[in-house]
């Protein structure tokens, strides 16, 4: 156990590391071991570094927040454990998607393709 209150995050770190038992893909109990860190731990990135990192069509996870420092022009699927509004709205306003890790995690067990942004 992770020593977490929130019940919700919580739940999130146990479903992803049973996605990994399930299929022995290590991307989700990686992110899960991230998760379990302090908050203050977690990774925060902003829209300059998924547009500097990302190209069209890429599926990026950032294990933490999303901001909205910067802008973004490229469709890319976003996952992130939360956004802030205004980061939601730049990233589906450029053409792209926001999901949940779990979101993410079901609709692609393995995690191929999927990039990781700290």
């Amino acid at each position: 156990m992770s020593g977490k209150t929130n019940p919700q995050l919580v739940a999130t770190i146990d479903n992803l590391k049973a996605k990994t038992r399930e299929n022995g893909s290590a991307i989700w109990r990686d992110v899960a071991l991230r998760l379990e860190k302090p908050k203050k731990n977690w990774a925060e990135a902003n829209l300059s570094k998924i547009e500097r990192y990302a190209v069209d069509g890429d599926t990026v996870l950032v294990p933490g927040k999303v901001l909205a420092a910067g802008e973004i022009s490229k469709k890319v699927t976003v996952a992130a454990y939360s956004f802030s509004d205004a980061a939601a709205k730049a990233i589906v306003a450029a053409g792209g998607k926001t999901m949940s890790i779990e979101e993410l995690a079901a609709a692609n067990p393995k995690g191929t393709g999927v990039k990781i942004l700290r």
